[in-house]
Formats: C-alpha cells, sequence, structure tokens
C-alpha cells in the first residue's frame, strides 16, 4: 500500500524544522549506505551523532503518534528515529530497496523494516525533479508533495529519487516495524478500520454494524499481530 498523508507537520512546524536543519552541518549520504547503494546514492544527510537530531526526531514521531491515519496505516511496533537528507545540483538516488534490517543507533537494537516513510520538508515550488517513484505491481508511481505532507510505501518496494536540477528537496526519511509484517494484510485492516470510522461516524459508536465491524478488526488483530 503507498499512502499519501496531508498536513502531518504544519506551515509554522515546518518552517521551525528547517531552521534547525539549515543550520546544522552534513554530510556525504554514502556513509549510512552499503557498498551497493553507495553506487548511486547522491545526497547530503544529518550525521547520525548530530546534537540537534534529539529534538527535532522527536518533534516530528510525536506529531505522527497523534494522526490517527497514519497510526492505522502503519500499525508501529518499533520506529527507527527519523534521519534527515537533503539533495540538490543534480543529486539522486538510482533504483533501490531498503535494508531488510536496521539498527536503532544508540540501543544497537534491530528492527525489521516493513514500512518506509518520507515526510517532505520543501515545497514542491522550490525545487525541480526530486520526485519519490516508487514501483508496484500496478506499475511505477511518482510522488513529490508539499512541505509537511508524507508517503508511506512497503520497504520491500523498489524506488527511487530522480535528480534534483533546481533547488533543494529537504526530507525525513524512516523505517518502521508493523505489528504486521504482511502489506496486503495491512491494507485490509487499514480499508477495514476505515470503514468502521466512516460508520462510527454517520450511525453512532455503538450501531451494530460499526460494533460487529469492530469486533472483527480486534480479531484479525489478534490472529496476525507480532507484539
Amino acid at each position: 500500500m503507498l499512502l499519501c498523508l496531508p498536513d502531518i507537520l504544519s506551515p509554522d512546524e515546518v518552517a521551525e524544522i528547517r531552521a534547525i536543519l539549515d543550520a546544522a552541518d552534513w554530510q556525504d549520504g554514502r556513509h549510512t549506505a552499503g557498498p551497493q547503494s553507495a553506487e548511486i546514492k547522491r545526497n547530503a544527510q544529518i550525521p547520525l551523532d548530530s546534537p540537534i537530531l534529539p529534538e527535532v526526531q522527536t518533534r516530528l514521531l510525536r506529531a505522527l503518534g497523534s494522526n490517527p491515519v497514519w497510526l492505522s496505516a502503519v500499525l508501529p511496533l518499533h520506529i527507527l528515529p527519523p534521519m534527515f537528507n537533503r539533495y540538490e545540483g543534480g543529486q539522486t538516488f538510482g533504483t533501490h530497496v531498503d535494508n531488510a534490517i536496521r539498527v536503532i543507533p544508540a540501543e544497537g537494537r534491530r528492527i525489521r523494516t516493513d514500512v518506509s516513510c518520507t515526510l517532505l520538508l520543501s515545497d514542491p515550488a522550490d525545487y525541480d525533479g526530486g520526485e519519490l517513484v516508487v514501483e508496484g505491481h500496478y506499475g511505477a508511481q511518482a510522488v513529490k508533495l508539499p512541505a509537511g505532507h508524507c508517503v508511506i510505501y512497503p520497504s520491500t518496494s523498489l524506488h527511487q529519487v530522480t535528480p534534483v536540477t533546481r533547488g533543494a528537496r529537504v526530507a525525513s526519511f524512516f523505517w518502521i516495524q508493523s505489528m504486521v509484517r504482511d502489506d496486503a494484510r495491512r491494507e485490509m485492516l487499514f480499508d477495514l478500520d476505515q470503514t468502521i470510522q466512516s460508520l462510527s461516524a454517520s450511525l453512532g459508536l455503538n450501531a451494530p454494524d460499526a460494533v460487529r465491524l469492530t469486533g472483527i478488526y480486534h480479531n484479525l488483530i489478534r490472529q496476525w499481530a507480532e507484539c
């Protein structure tokens, strides 16, 4: 499931985070790439030991954790702390697939990457190129979102960032280990949950159909969740 979610951050929040990031030190993004990715990855990243990271990571995770649609779609169990990258001057990241296992830097704990998330911190009018192109069963989808919006997609997907030929594309990127590792099951649960929310809004929380579907939802979670 590829899903774009609007307004994770307000314009003011984006501006505040950008001010912190723009004043920080950046390094070659290949420092965090494996041998294969290093050959096709051209960008800059905030170093993992940067002193500015904890504050912006906390703000971003707080915003995501208060978004019910994001929680419903991702069903997070563990989240790798957000990282930040910048593309400019023709920089790009060629077609690749994300590593199956990532290590949380401060803890040394491993997580499985089920869902990839990119949250944009630059407005599309400020740069040319820089589309996130995700390949799926129905072909490739190009994503270019307003600042403060995010996109989630299966970490199993081949994807790329096209060259940025004008301006700079700044974004946060990170991975989630979901309670439900299978993307098709997560998508079914998301559709079911959104249907329950719609029925509850129109008929009431305790309408028989809403209650029945809620029971089905939780029983599927019991069968499929890994906690």
